[in-house]
């Protein structure tokens, strides 16, 4: 044990990361100073880069002993888990889902995660996905690939060391200036929802309470780190493409409209390719913005207004203070190029 104990360091096997790329990508769309959706994306993002090196020089000085891996992407069949970070330790290795989020958080007595924020002299009040619920989706994805990949003996005698004591789902605000009001949520999610500023003494007091008999050995830290690398599959979708027109695509779409003889207000192959491009971006699965059914509905009304979108009860609060002005957007905008 003496020797272990010696392993001190943290061995970044993996620290690249998007956001620089994204911020880049729409700095270079042209008069993007001129739009406020794109100045605003830039902010968000400049913030959570920010977020990020906090994230990482407080994991650099830990003085604890880890592997980590920055932005790693699991597939197993048609499931993907994209965890933020992965941190391998002697006790827990732990999924963590990062949110850069500005201004301040509270988590309701439903888990809801709600945050308020200023941005250019006006403030913003909105609902956003729970990233607890993110977190615990990776491990879910994680297990699923282990059932499958392990046979039934196995399965049986180390089901309950995957779910209590290898994969811990953690919740990590980037933003130390962030206030975090946790008092009313539900105990699983304040235990496991944490400012950076914290995460240092959260590993710590977790290995104090991890059986000591049960610690892994740097080599098998190691290896199970690699392991996260080797099954890590580069994916990158620049926040850029949904600013620019593609006129390819715009003159494909009408092509294709003509030859099917359909109405010009027939937007579902157009809201379907901007669900799935706001589903990889969010990391959501798609129908977190709208399921096909809702698709149907939204068409039929044909809401030119967010207020309509709103009346007609189709999609959740969530759904339209994330997606709804987006979406409204989209079909006035479309519709205009129809000459409707």
């Amino acid at each position: 044990m003496e020797l272990f104990n010696r392993f001190r360091d943290t061995v970044f096997l993996k620290q690249d990361s998007d956001l620089e790329r994204q911020i880049s990508d729409l700095k270079n769309l042209p008069d993007y100073e001129k739009n406020r959706n794109i100045l605003k994306d830039i902010k968000l993002l400049e913030i959570g880069l920010q977020g990020e090196k906090e994230i990482e020089f407080e994991l650099k000085n830990a003085n604890i002993g880890m592997f980590v891996l920055h932005d790693v992407t699991i597939k197993w069949n048609d499931l993907t888990a994209q965890i933020d970070y992965v941190i391998v330790t002697k006790g827990f290795t732990y999924l963590v889902e990062c949110k850069n989020l500005i201004g301040n958080i509270t988590v309701d007595n439903k888990g809801q995660f709600r945050r308020e924020y200023d941005f250019g002299g006006k403030k913003y009040k909105e609902a956003i996905y729970s990233p607890y619920t993110q977190a615990v989706r990776h491990k879910d994805v994680l297990k699923k690939r282990w059932l499958e990949k392990n046979n039934k003996l196995m399965v049986a005698l180390r089901e309950k060391a995957f779910d209590n004591l290898w994969y811990k789902p953690l919740v990590v605000l980037a933003n130390s200036k962030s206030i975090l009001n946790t008092r009313y949520a539900p105990k699983e999610i304040k235990e496991k929802t944490i400012r950076v500023d914290q995460l240092v003494r959260y590993i710590e007091n977790d290995l104090k309470k991890y059986d000591r008999d049960l610690f892994a050995s740097k080599k098998s830290m190691q290896e199970l780190a690699n392991s996260f690398k080797e099954a890590n599959v580069e994916e990158y979708r620049s926040i850029a493409d949904r600013y620019q027109k593609k006129e390819e695509d715009v003159k494909e779409s009408l092509v294709v409209q003509e030859e099917k003889k359909v109405s010009p207000l027939d937007m579902v192959p157009i809201l379907k390719k901007y669900r799935k491009e706001k589903s990889a971006q969010m990391k959501v699965p798609a129908y977190y913005v709208f399921t096909d059914k809702e698709l149907e509905q939204i068409i039929e009304l044909k809401p030119k207004t967010l207020e309509e979108l709103k009346d007609a009860k189709i999609l959740t609060a969530i759904k339209i203070q994330c997606h709804g002005e987006e979406i409204i957007d989209i079909l006035n905008q479309k519709t205009e190029e129809k000459g409707e």
